[in-house]
């Protein structure tokens, strides 16, 4: 699993990273670059993509060492790029002047060395599983699997990419300061979704092992847990979003103008997230028990199914403030849809562990 994953992941980012590049400009005037703009962004993905290899290698491979059970030496893979980009960004930014291209160089730099930690552990005796060249040949079986499970993630993480181009290009029309304003929004919502996301890649094989063992109790304990933690956390984060917007774009910006933009559109475009730990809950849980199916429809719900003609329709009727409402109204609806599936199907499952 660890080779083959290993080819899919240097695979995948090759061709992702070509495709974007040749295709660079209708792309990001599609996600909703201005002519304002677009100079920025190629400057910055143009030299982004350069480095994604990087970038993915060390995000994808990282799960390889948890799974070892080497949380420690993962985190330090985390810490070494974040540190490095930190420091590296003013340097190249003021210091020598590049700018955006200078951003962008930081960022694959900080991600090298990330990578150079998790490939050298993972190819090291220090490593209960590592990678050798006689496990790389592509196994149809263990592609398949992987596959099967992942693409519910994958959903869920190209389809926020779909919602930038519905949503950008919708309020392009309104003008360039939305667009930023959306920009700040969706960056601030990362406080809630990374933790969680972060939480889930640790729970899943905990809940995985135990389901397959047959542990009914220890499957909801784990439940039980995880929804509180997630539930919990994403609640308080948001409502602290929500009650003190201005609060939130300042940490971004200082431009007054954009500030009471966000002050006045925040709370629509987060009021469905209070309850959206629910469904991240939920939708986790399905993964790790194997429901492949039920955890794609989740994922196709929120985003496309809903989100995507709301951010069409709404604006007839509401303006600006509709774009960020099909927000709101798509993450409340498929919050309630999930978790009221997972009453129905959680039973079930646990039924048939028994038997």
């Amino acid at each position: 699993i660890l080779g083959n994953g290993l080819v899919l992941l240097l695979l995948f980012t090759v061709l992702t990273s070509a495709m974007a590049y040749l295709s660079m400009r209708p792309l990001l005037m599609a996600i909703g670059a201005s002519e304002h703009t677009i100079g920025y962004a190629m400057d910055y993905l143009s030299v982004y993509l350069l480095g994604t290899l990087f970038v993915e290698v060390s995000v994808g491979l990282n799960t390889f060492i948890n799974t070892q059970g080497r949380p420690g030496i993962a985190m330090c893979s985390v810490v070494i790029g974040a540190l490095l980009n930190i420091g590296l960004d003013p340097l190249f930014i003021f210091v020598f002047g590049m700018g955006v291209k200078g951003a962008a160089l930081a960022t694959i730099l900080s991600q090298a060395c990330s990578a150079w930690w998790v490939l050298h552990f993972l190819t090291s005796r220090k490593a209960t599983l590592r990678i050798e060249r006689r496990y790389m040949r592509p196994d149809r079986r263990i592609i398949g699997a992987t596959l099967a499970l992942g693409v519910s993630p994958f959903i869920m993480a190209s389809t926020e990419s779909l919602v930038g181009f519905v949503l950008n290009s919708g309020l392009k029309v309104y003008g360039d300061i939305y667009i930023s304003a959306l920009a700040i929004m969706q960056s601030a919502m990362l406080a809630v979704s990374v933790p969680l996301t972060g939480f889930a890649q640790g729970f899943i094989p905990i809940v995985s092992y135990n389901y397959g063992h047959g542990n009914r109790e220890r499957v909801k304990d784990c439940f039980k847990i995880v929804v509180r933690v997630m539930f919990s956390f994403n609640l308080l984060l948001v409502l602290f979003m929500i009650l003190f917007p201005g609060l939130v774009a300042s940490a971004f910006t200082s431009d007054e103008r954009l500030i009471a933009t966000v002050e006045h559109t925040l709370p629509v475009f987060l009021a469905g997230m209070t309850i959206f730990g629910l469904q991240r809950a939920c939708q986790n849980m399905f993964v790790a028990l194997g429901q492949a199916k039920v955890s794609v429809f989740i994922a196709l719900l929120r985003k496309v199914i809903l989100l995507v003609p709301l951010a069409l329709l709404l604006p007839r009727w509401m303006g600006v403030m509709g774009v960020y409402a099909a927000e709101g109204v798509s993450d409340a609806a498929a919050a309630v849809c999930c978790t009221l599936i997972f009453i129905w199907q959680f039973p079930r499952i646990l039924r048939k562990m028994a038997r």
